[in-house]
């Protein structure tokens, strides 16, 4: 079945409240499901709950227009989706534990961000702009999303996830804009997209330690291909919520172009989780702080003044525990890199391990002020150097070109069976 919205009583003038009109229009299609048509106009709309078997089509030139009445975006939480603490206002396209959803067209999704950014709500009681959680077989194709209240696209708990060709443009400086947040997530293709945000354009999540919901299932069998990521915190980020684990994550045939940092795995003691299996190859960074960091000390959120998460001394291993380990980068392209082009900073007692970097070219022209978020350990900066290396065990470095404006090769301690082109640098054991 296809409903034209426009012929069953929604008013496309941007200004109409056309909430009570479209979720009936939805709720009609159940349950067998069809395609919600939106035609050429402007739509303005609270939060939409999408059911089994539904398409959303904006035709070239129509624009689903955020409202920016609060009520309209009711919280979700525990009394909803058991374990799910941390609750969130309802997204403008929401969806819980239904599947073949999909959302398409030519058209734009018009997040009006700039009302909540400057609302002093909370980040986490900001709406999505599309949340599906606990859903199966979802397809998110050719639109554009623009001026996200927070986070664009967030699913949750959900498996067989396509995102292919969208554009996501937030302002540079709009705060905890992420583009595709897919948090504790499986089987996942995000392709052919250009992403600009204020925040990280991708990160792959697992959830804090205090989400039971989602810490309950890993994050796994990712990829993201073809992608072109402009601004932002990240083009790619694992973390730092990851208490439930990521695994098996491809990144491939991407640019990242003036983002703070290309690839980015962050974490800490306390948070617990384990990434691992990580492949990087044929990427391109221009202009940015670092290329790839993987870092075991990220502070934000935290007490910087909490010895026990900060120090360099060995700390007992338990639950808590963050774990790196099987990082593969190859083909790798880092020019105008302002402060590190690699960056591997681990905690003694889970240190990064089996680390493999394969031709790469890496040119470091300085241009910084010191390292951006790295972590609460006290460094001398990180100007123009090609590789920092610090608590990391096997790691196996080849055929890389390493043009530094300071170091080209930084071996700061904690390091066992390091070697560059076949030869052993760390002292042997």
């Amino acid at each position: 079945m296809l409903l034209n919205v426009l012929s069953l009583g929604a008013v496309a003038d941007g200004v109409t409240d056309n909430t009570k009109c479209l979720q009936g229009l939805l709720d009609s299609l159940k349950p067998d499901g069809g395609t919600l048509f939106f035609p050429a106009g402007r739509y303005l709309t609270g939060s939409l709950v999408l059911h089994s078997n539904t398409t959303v089509r904006l035709e070239a030139g129509a624009v689903l227009c955020a409202s920016t009445d609060h009520d309209l975006y009711p919280v979700v939480g525990e009394d909803m989706i058991p374990g799910y603490v941390r609750g969130t206002r309802r997204a403008i396209l929401f969806s819980y534990g239904c599947e073949n959803l999909t959302v398409c067209g030519e058209g734009t999704i018009e997040g009006n961000g700039s009302e909540w950014w400057n609302s002093g709500e909370s980040d986490e009681m900001r709406p999505r702009t599309i949340q599906f959680i606990g859903c199966r077989n979802i397809r998110i194709r050719d639109i554009r999303i623009q001026n996200s209240p927070c986070w664009t696209v967030h699913p949750i708990r959900s498996e067989n996830i396509t995102v292919d060709g969208i554009t996501i443009c937030n302002p540079e400086d709009s705060h905890n804009t992420d583009g595709i947040n897919p948090e504790s997530c499986k089987n996942v293709r995000i392709s052919n997209c250009c992403i600009d945000v204020g925040d990280d354009c991708i990160t792959i999540k697992s959830g804090l330690e205090r989400d039971l919901y989602q810490k309950a299932a890993p994050c796994e069998n990712i990829v993201v291909t073809n992608c072109t990521f402009v601004h932002g915190h990240g083009g790619v980020v694992i973390g730092s919520e990851m208490s439930g684990g990521v695994r098996n994550i491809t990144i491939t045939n991407c640019i990242c172009q003036k983002t703070n940092i290309g690839i980015r795995i962050k974490t800490r003691r306390r948070r617990g989780g384990i990434v691992e299996d990580i492949l990087v190859s044929n990427v391109i960074f221009d202009n940015v702080i670092s290329g790839i960091t993987a870092n075991e000390y990220y502070c934000c959120g935290a007490d910087r003044n909490d010895t026990e998460l900060f120090t360099n001394e060995p700390r007992p291993v338990d639950a808590g525990t963050p774990a790196i380990r099987n990082v593969q980068i190859s083909g790798v392209m880092m020019k105008n890199v302002r402060g590190c082009g690699i960056f591997f900073y681990g905690i003694p007692e889970s240190p990064v391990e089996n680390v493999r970097i394969n031709n790469v070219d890496i040119r470091a022209v300085g241009d910084t002020h010191g390292y951006y978020a790295v972590s609460c350990v006290k460094l001398d900066g990180s100007n123009g150097d090609g590789i920092y290396l610090k608590n990391v065990s096997r790691i196996r470095i080849n055929d890389c070109t390493l043009n530094a404006k300071r170091h080209p090769l930084i071996l700061d301690g904690g390091l066992h069976d390091v070697t560059l082109n076949g030869e052993r640098l760390d002292k042997e054991a």
